[in-house]
């Protein structure tokens, strides 16, 4: 992994049009396969220091294969009236001087973040076409459709807020359920055969983390159920969910 980090001075008034820019230039980012998250934050006492951080994941692959790619023209145009505005721009390795500190980690962070969600989605929709309950519910399943789950997956377990800025937030991924009309014996076999997918995807084993899957698992596919049905409304406007870990956070041996 190769992190980018590129500093910005933007002026008095002009932050929502910075920040909007970058909202927008975030969808490139989150389509883009070379790019494994991103953020971007400001100075709480210097409002108009921006930091932005990228992890790519090479060096190769962000100078080569994304400002090479097709997702290159549409960031730049959003953020080339800034490009002036920057004051260093650089990319760094990490060292061995990591650990976690005394916070709780979001369930995003102990599954291993976007890597391990992509292996559990990858490895879960390899199966879903020699299934016999779910291989209709899926029937035409787009080659994306791994990595946006995943994606979805990271923010719903409090990562990058990547499904929101670019692929159309909580009314979208409910919408991709509409008149589907999935029945309980497919949700079931959608949750155990997930379950036990995230054993051969390496994602964690302990009983809190495990207990926080399989509850997201059972309330989502419970509403997919519902608004997948025949006679069911559209959803209002809201958030993506935001799980945690509930009454049971993760065991750290003390």
């Amino acid at each position: 992994m190769i992190i980018e980090y590129i500093r910005y001075r933007i002026p008095d008034g002009g932050h929502a049009e910075f920040e909007a820019a970058y909202r927008r230039a975030a969808k490139s980012l989150a389509a883009a396969e070379q790019c494994h998250d991103y953020e971007l934050a400001h100075a709480v006492d210097e409002p108009g220091s921006y930091v932005l951080r990228i992890v790519w994941t090479s060096a190769d692959a962000h100078l080569q294969g994304f400002r090479g790619g097709p997702q290159f023209a549409a960031f730049f145009a959003e953020i080339r009236p800034y490009v002036e505005n920057i004051e260093e721009m650089r990319h760094y390795e990490r060292t061995e001087v990591a650990g976690p500190g005394g916070a709780v980690p979001t369930l995003y962070e102990w599954a291993g973040g976007a890597a391990a969600l992509a292996r559990l989605t990858e490895a879960f929709y390899a199966k879903v076409p020699e299934d016999d309950l779910l291989a209709e519910v899926f029937a035409g399943m787009s080659p994306e459709h791994p990595a946006h789950v995943a994606i979805w997956l990271g923010e719903v377990f409090g990562g990058p807020a990547a499904y929101t800025a670019g692929h159309g937030g909580h009314a979208h991924m409910i919408s991709r359920h509409s008149g589907r009309a999935i029945t309980e014996p497919q949700r079931r076999r959608w949750v155990s055969l997930l379950l036990a997918t995230a054993d051969e995807a390496g994602l964690p084993a302990d009983p809190e983390f495990r207990a926080a899957l399989a509850g997201y698992l059972e309330w989502g596919s419970r509403l997919a159920v519902v608004f997948s049905a025949p006679d069911a409304g559209r959803a209002g406007e809201q958030p993506v969910p935001r799980w945690g870990w509930g009454s049971a956070p993760p065991w750290t041996g003390n």
